[in-house]
């Protein structure tokens, strides 16, 4: 019998361990694929853990959520179809697909008008269903693939998350007047994108937000009009002055209180402040702002699989800058989550499964 090799987590809060299982033979409309990318995602790190920082609230357990262990995790998922189930008709063997993970209930409004990202059930590959750290992933039904034929696993399989969830907040953002600025806090991998994407989505005047210089200079590269370190007690009037007065857009990718702080004090009257970010913590304001300084305060989760399909087009079309990629054996899974927990990653690490796993 045919195994496949898995790096799964076992123990909250323990290092993934290596694991043989028996590799499974796709039913129905179920495709077989073996991972050529798999991307490391921050909100992996929260994985992990097992939980998610609510600040005055407590914590936000995985396993509240429904994640059980031992589990593969892993949402970044790119690779070649290997085998289909006998319902499956629109992919081939030997294809190469990018993988929808943020697969719904199937049965709610949200699912039958294509927003899975607001099915209140959802059944995530790499959280409620096995992922992509490993060599084979097995998706549901085809309808979840995506075709990126000619195009680099590596580079375009970021888009599946980071891609997609800055996607969905820059249209709820809506467009920006002549003159007016958005900033985007937080230079990791989901900033990266958000910087690229907002350019080719139309947002001209783009200030990027960090605490690492390198991640600035990294930012400008990607498109950024303007940096700013936040790590400064003026950061709010600096953001300010940088937006001429008329910053009317944030987009958080990082998600913590600091980021917070800085962008309701920061915008313009009437501004959008947009949360994508799940740093943790308690988010804090002056409720009056809200009706006096006229602000939208608004949460944005994940994309939806007509997005991604979208998002691949503008990548064919030579429209996104491509975001660094740090490409690492699945086996050094352990060691990239210390190095993007301590800050020193610039991009996104994608994970190659070795054939010899």
């Amino acid at each position: 019998m045919s195994e496949y090799t898995s790096y799964d987590l076992i123990e909250w809060g323990k290092p993934f361990e290596k694991r043989k299982n028996t590799l499974p033979e796709p039913k129905g409309a179920k495709v077989l694929v073996r991972v050529t990318a798999a991307g490391l995602c921050h909100s992996d790190l929260h994985v992990q853990k097992g939980y998610m920082d609510l600040g005055e609230e407590g914590r936000l357990t995985f396993a509240e959520r429904g994640a059980q262990l031992p589990m593969t995790f892993g949402h970044e998922v790119a690779g070649i179809v290997e085998a289909v189930g006998p319902e499956a008709n629109s992919v081939k063997l030997g294809q190469q697909v990018l993988v929808f993970p943020w697969i719904g209930c199937g049965e709610c409004e949200a699912c039958q008008e294509d927003r899975e990202s607001d099915c209140m059930a959802m059944r995530i590959i790499g959280l409620k269903q096995k992922g992509g750290f490993a060599t084979h992933c097995l998706v549901e039904h085809e309808k979840f693939l995506v075709d990126i034929e000619g195009l680099d696993a590596a580079d375009v399989v970021p888009h599946s998350c980071s891609g997609i969830t800055v996607y969905n907040a820059l249209e709820k953002m809506g467009p920006l007047r002549k003159g007016e600025w958005m900033a985007i806090m937080g230079c990791g991998g989901l900033g990266m994108n958000a910087i690229s994407i907002a350019r080719a989505m139309g947002f001209d005047n783009v200030i990027a937000v960090d605490i690492d210089d390198a991640k600035l200079d990294a930012a400008r590269d990607m498109g950024a009009t303007k940096v700013m370190n936040s790590q400064r007690d003026d950061a709010v009037s600096e953001l300010q002055k940088l937006a001429d007065g008329r910053l009317m857009g944030v987009l958080d990718t990082f998600g913590g209180a600091s980021t917070g702080r800085i962008a309701v004090r920061a915008l313009s009257k009437a501004g959008r402040y947009l949360l994508v970010g799940q740093a943790g913590g308690d988010f804090k304001m002056p409720q009056v702002w809200l009706p006096q300084k006229a602000m939208t305060v608004r949460g944005s989760h994940v994309g939806n699989s007509p997005q991604l399909h979208a998002l691949i087009d503008m990548v064919r079309a030579g429209k996104i800058k491509q975001m660094p990629i740090e490409r690492r054996p699945l086996s050094q899974i352990n060691q990239a989550v210390e190095d993007l927990e301590g800050g020193r990653v610039t991009g996104r690490i994608v994970f190659q499964p070795d054939e010899t796993e």
